[in-house]
């Protein structure tokens, strides 16, 4: 978890790397967008109760989420509309909870020879005024969580590429 300076304001990130062989960048993009809670609970059973997403429009950009979800001990549940997608590559996420909050989640993801690097962060921050409440995300984003939030995305995404082979072998799809 690192402190960083953006823009004219503190923002407070958490951001994991991870390399995931036999996947892709549009394997990921398109299962989260094409995810349901069912889909959502093979992927973890047990750690992820619920995620939908409601289309906005042409390439998903404007889409409703919602997951719920644990990470470590904490229970995250989440809503919030997609921001930016460019499929394979980029998908940001800007979330909410009863209203619009200042705070992303971006995937950026590179495709190598043996499979995808995923950058996966989170980040927060008020401007202006607001910033007077960038305290109250110190709270919840703390060392604990992001500790937590590391080793969640390395686990979730390690269980990706068995949930989509899977799939791909009911479906008799190939690759």
């Amino acid at each position: 978890m690192t402190n960083a300076h953006e823009k004219g304001h503190v923002v407070i990130k958490i951001a994991t790397q991870t390399c995931v062989p036999g996947l892709t960048g549009r394997d990921i993009t398109e299962f989260l967008m094409t995810c349901d809670t069912r889909r959502y609970q093979a992927w973890w059973p047990g750690t992820h109760l619920r995620f939908f997403t409601r289309d906005g429009g042409p390439g998903h950009v404007g889409s409703r989420f919602f997951m719920d979800e644990y990470v470590g001990r904490h229970r995250v549940r989440v809503g919030g509309r997609v921001i930016e997608l460019d499929p394979g590559r980029r998908l940001v996420l800007k979330l909410s909870r009863f209203v619009p909050l200042p705070v992303w989640l971006t995937l950026d993801l590179r495709d190598t020879d043996d499979g995808v690097v995923i950058r996966h962060e989170i980040a927060a921050g008020f401007r202006g005024a607001g910033r007077v409440f960038d305290p109250l995300f110190r709270l919840h984003f703390n060392r604990r969580f992001a500790t937590d939030m590391d080793a969640h995305v390395r686990e979730e995404f390690s269980r990706l590429p068995a949930l989509l082979a899977t799939e791909r072998a009911a479906s008799g799809a190939i690759g």
